[in-house]
């Protein structure tokens, strides 16, 4: 017993400055974070009010609007682990050029933000590169100011996100396959299986904790990564409506000195992360029950 407890204060002591370093850098900020949210920080001296700031937040509708347009965002997410399942196994089965499809297909991804913001910008304004093209086939009727709509700002948005995240689902998926006995897909052949019937039966289940893995990674994405996108392409507009929690956060903070209610909201935004999170590793280990 006596070495039992030696040899866990040991490892305790080893992690020890990684709880240090996790502590300092993430817990102080989370924890006057909440504090902030606590205070009127507009009055001088500070002053304690409640729970002030969430009612300004809750009665405020542009909270509400990004609040909605993250969930809408998070749909994303199935149509991402389709298109990365696709082009992983499409990659894995070693089509002609694979080896170059794979190298193009992570650039996007290793590309910073704000470029991709930029390019898209010229690419989806009123006579950007896509309007242009398609009046030139004669498609006059698709012409829009996509980015100028409050119709087609966010869905424009929403295929640049796609485009641009893809790659890593790809190849996580890739590097997973990659480990799967090559026997399993032979014993499919010849059973008869076609492409489809593969891909549910024998794919699927083993990508099944890593597909997990990367949906929770996107949910997060889309709640707290899409910050650089709306900012760089809409600012929010038109008409606010590309705003996303991360730019309302901004703009209380920065631009209507309301720190207080841009410390609420950060508060909210993190209490729904970590609900996700824990919904995300209860079905983590029940995938792991059941696939041991």
């Amino acid at each position: 017993m006596t070495v039992s407890r030696g040899n866990n204060l040991k490892g305790y002591l080893f992690i020890l400055p990684a709880l240090l370093s996790i502590g300092v850098v993430f817990a102080y900020p989370l924890f006057q974070n909440l504090y902030f949210s606590l205070l009127d920080l507009a009055q001088a001296g500070r002053p304690f009010s409640g729970m002030r700031n969430y009612v300004l937040m809750a009665a405020d509708p542009l909270f509400w609007t990004s609040l909605r347009n993250n969930a809408l965002l998070i749909l994303l997410v199935p149509v991402l682990v389709v298109v990365a399942l696709v082009f992983a196994v499409v990659l894995f089965e070693r089509v002609r050029g694979w080896r170059f499809y794979r190298g193009v297909m992570l650039i996007p991804y290793i590309t910073s933000i704000t470029a991709v913001g930029l390019f898209f910008t010229l690419f989806f304004q009123g006579r950007g590169i896509l309007n242009t093209l398609l009046r030139s086939l004669g498609l006059e009727s698709l012409v829009v100011d996509w980015l100028g709509s409050t119709r087609w700002a966010l869905p424009a948005i929403m295929v640049v996100i796609v485009w641009r995240e893809f790659g890593f689902g790809a190849m996580l998926f890739l590097a997973r396959l990659a480990t799967v006995p090559e026997e399993l897909f032979e014993a499919a052949r010849l059973d008869g299986a076609g492409w489809l019937r593969r891909l549910r039966n024998v794919v699927v289940p083993q990508l099944a904790t890593v597909i997990e893995f990367y949906v929770f990674i996107m949910i997060v994405t889309m709640l707290s990564w899409v910050f650089n996108y709306i900012y760089v392409m809409t600012l929010g507009g038109p008409a606010r409506s590309t705003f996303v929690t991360e730019l309302y956060i901004y703009i209380m903070a920065f631009r209507m000195q309301k720190m207080g209610v841009a410390s609420g909201v950060s508060i909210i935004l993190l209490l729904i992360t970590a609900a996700l999170a824990f919904i995300s590793l209860r079905f983590r280990s029940r995938l792991l029950a059941e696939y041991e």
